[in-house]
Parts: C-alpha cells; sequence; structure tokens
C-alpha cells in the first residue's frame, strides 16, 4: 500500500499499522530495494558508525544484516559497558536517524535502516511487550480501548505487531511527536 492511501474504515488522521517515518521521505524512496541495495545500506552505515565510534574513543564491532527489506546494523561490544552509554532508547534513536540521513546522502534514496545498540532494540522490544500487556489488563477490567504513551514510527510498528499477536486491534492517533497507538478488542 502507498502511503497516500487511506485504509477503508480507518477515520481521517489515522495511518494503519505502517512506518509512518516514511511519509515525510516519500520522494526519495524506491518501491522495493535489493538485497545488494541494503547491504550497500549497511556497508555505509557502518562507515558512518566507526567513525563515530573512533570520534567518542568507544570500541565495539559491528554486524551488518537484512531483514524483512531493511538493513540492520547492530553495535556490540564484548564489555557491555563500551557502548552502555549509547544503548539508552532516545540515543539509540538519535543515532539512528543520523545515520540514516548520513546512508540517504550517499545513495539519495530514503533508509528504512535500523539501528541497534548493544541489544537495545530487544530491550525495548520486550518492553513494549509488557506495556501492551498492561493495556490489555486495562481492557480485561471494562475499559474500552487503552491508550499508550506516544513513540517512534518503528515503535508504534513493533506495538502494531505485539497487539495483532495477542489478537486485539490497534491503531495510530495524532501527529509528530504526539503519535501515539491505541488498542480495543477486535
Amino acid at each position: 500500500m502507498s502511503t497516500s492511501e487511506t485504509v477503508p474504515g480507518t477515520p481521517v488522521g489515522v495511518d494503519s499499522p505502517s512506518d509512518a517515518s516514511e511519509n515525510a521521505a516519500a520522494p526519495l524512496r524506491e518501491a522495493s530495494l535489493t538485497v545488494a541495495q541494503l547491504e550497500e545500506e549497511g556497508d555505509i552505515a557502518a562507515d558512518f558508525l566507526e567513525g563515530l565510534l573512533d570520534i567518542a574513543d568507544l570500541d565495539g564491532d559491528l554486524a551488518l544484516d537484512v531483514r524483512g527489506g531493511r538493513a540492520y546494523v547492530s553495535v556490540e561490544a564484548e564489555d557491555e559497558d563500551a557502548v552502555a552509554s549509547l544503548a539508552d532508547a532516545d540515543t539509540v534513536q538519535a543515532l539512528q536517524e543520523l545515520t540514516r540521513l548520513a546512508v540517504q546522502t550517499k545513495t539519495g534514496r530514503f533508509s528504512r535502516l535500523i539501528l541497534d545498540v548493544g541489544g537495545s532494540r530487544d530491550a525495548r522490544q520486550r518492553e513494549l511487550e509488557r506495556l501492551v500487556d498492561r493495556a490489555i489488563a486495562r481492557l480485561d477490567e471494562g475499559a474500552s480501548q487503552a491508550s499508550l504513551p506516544p513513540m517512534s514510527s518503528y515503535e508504534r510498528k513493533l506495538v502494531h505487531d505485539i497487539v495483532a499477536e495477542r489478537g486485539l486491534v490497534s491503531e495510530s492517533y495524532g501527529a509528530a511527536g504526539d503519535r501515539h497507538t491505541v488498542i480495543r478488542r477486535a
């Protein structure tokens, strides 16, 4: 589905469970990228991140992967303290955006690259699962819907997936930094 299409039955101002950050960069985006193009994104991102790690005098190993039509770059270290200062969710999000911009500048196309630092994505996934479970508990107690706090488009996508796995429905509401997910029974 293109980002300009409206999902039937979706209220105005509500998107389907998709990566809303793509909307702003739609002119740069290509329909689908080949594995070679995604690997190129990963290589460009790795070069950029290596430079940042050198500037910050931090030791870290980079692992590259392609999953689900996205380049994944992980910064890992044997000594977890070596990258702990970068593993904060807000810091990872900022580094991811900077890395995406570096990739976009070099390739001329929108990047959906995902950055993980020291396992921060897995940790955040577990936090989101607990957040969804607490929201479901509110529904079990009689609430007609449960709203989650604002989060990034990537995190909202993860929430939509978690909610669907649990047999419920979710939609995103709001704009920009106030965009959040609302969960309901199917």
